[in-house]
């Protein structure tokens, strides 16, 4: 059977993504679409809508045939650590190729780009560390390294534009693929009607999770955006609302983060991962004067730390994950099944001797560093989700076992 990999965080699930989905299995003849999802903590820094388990159900229900847990400590990461993670996963899987969206939507611009950065060598990562050193924020650092580097190649074939959001990600995972000198092949489809930013139009079908999140959170109602939905994504917001009561987001989780943030003091925030240069001190006194999240972020914000930099430090407050924790956890360790269909067990059925790390479908049958790191992020998710609402259910995750669709 052959599988396609993809990388998604399906927050939450839209009609783009059945796109994708589409797309991904007939672009390459694939069998099977094997998903890794971020957990319950984002790569933007911030809370998922709703949770990982939810999230499997909307994405086995909208075409993939398996979704993996992409584990916290890539899942909350900056875009390099970010893909190496997801595509170790997929590599490990036994995936034949991997696909994924992009503002450009053709693969020949992203090997291009791949070999100019070969060829640049050291003096590329040079560059980037300079104008970090420089004040620069780490993703404009990276784009005055890639310029650079065409510039120096003097090429004229087409390179990607990495100034866009889907590309920069597409880049790194060829970059990962290559590292760990993957054989599995890389396409690309091109995003369609709305960019990453775009706020969601009505008239249209189809719109980014950030504007689909914006716009629900504007208006407070499902039917605000129910028309960028497949109906298995609505009815699991739904039971979602009816049962919790509130979706994911940093307004609501908020009072526990400044709890936790005026609690630990200076410090222990020093000791976060991703905490640097005083910022913590910063932090700590914003924590103090401001009630609500907004007014927060406005008072720590600067042009040295992007919106979202500071928000992947803030989940790193909130969950209690370290420098020392990080130090812990090396290359992927395993394969975390969060759901699969009928065909995705067929797959692994006839694949299960051929994977490169181990399965799990319990998480009480492994121990792992990054596995705990997992279980604990999700019970914290569960504290944030429940605080004003219903009770919450923590150990939740511990016990689960992976969701089986037809």
């Amino acid at each position: 059977m052959k599988a396609i990999g993809i990388v998604v965080e399906y927050n939450p699930f839209h009609n783009g993504h059945v796109y994708h989905i589409e797309q991904a299995r007939k672009s390459t003849s694939a069998d099977v679409v094997i998903a890794v999802m971020s957990g319950n903590f984002l790569q933007r820094g911030e809370p998922a809508f709703v949770d990982k388990w939810a999230r499997t159900t909307m994405a086995l229900q909208g075409g993939a045939d398996l979704v993996l847990e992409l584990p916290y400590v890539y899942a909350t990461a900056h875009a390099p650590v970010f893909a190496k993670g997801a595509i170790e996963l997929l590599d490990a899987i036994g995936c034949d190729a991997f696909c994924f969206g992009s503002e450009d939507g053709d693969i020949k611009p992203f090997e291009q780009s791949i070999s100019v950065l070969q060829n640049a060598g050291d003096k590329y990562e040079q560059i980037v560390k300079e104008a970090v050193q420089s004040g620069l924020s780490y993703p404009k650092a990276l784009n005055e390294a890639y310029l650079y580097a065409v510039q120096l190649s003097g090429q004229s074939l087409p390179v990607a534009d990495l100034t866009k959001p889907n590309n920069i990600l597409g880049f790194h995972y060829m970059q990962a693929a290559r590292e760990i000198n993957s054989t599995m092949a890389a396409a690309t489809i091109p995003r369609i009607i709305a960019g990453y930013h775009d706020d969601a139009d009505d008239e249209q079908t189809i719109a980014s999770a950030t504007g689909i999140r914006k716009s629900f959170f504007d208006f407070d109602t499902l039917d605000s955006v129910r028309n960028f939905f497949p109906q298995g994504t609505f009815n699991t917001l739904t039971a979602w609302r009816d049962d919790k009561g509130s979706f994911g987001n940093w307004d609501s989780f908020y009072p526990l983060l400044r709890f936790t943030i005026l609690r630990e003091g200076p410090k222990r925030l020093a000791e976060i991962a991703d905490i640097a240069e005083g910022i913590e001190n910063l932090m700590f006194r914003a924590a103090k004067n401001n009630n609500t999240f907004e007014g927060f972020m406005s008072e720590v914000k600067s042009k040295r730390y992007t919106w979202t930099r500071i928000q992947r430090m803030l989940t790193h407050i909130y969950t209690g994950f370290t420098y020392e924790h990080r130090n812990e956890i090396g290359s992927a360790s395993y394969l975390r099944l969060l759901g699969m269909t009928e065909k995705g067990q067929l797959y692994l059925n006839k694949n299960k001797k051929k994977l490169k790390l181990p399965l799990i479908s319990k998480a009480a049958a492994f121990s792992d560093p990054s596995l705990q790191m997992d279980i604990h992020s999700a019970d914290m998710y569960a504290l944030g989700i429940a605080h004003n609402t219903n009770p919450p259910i923590v150990g939740g995750d511990f016990k689960r076992t992976p969701i089986i669709l037809p």
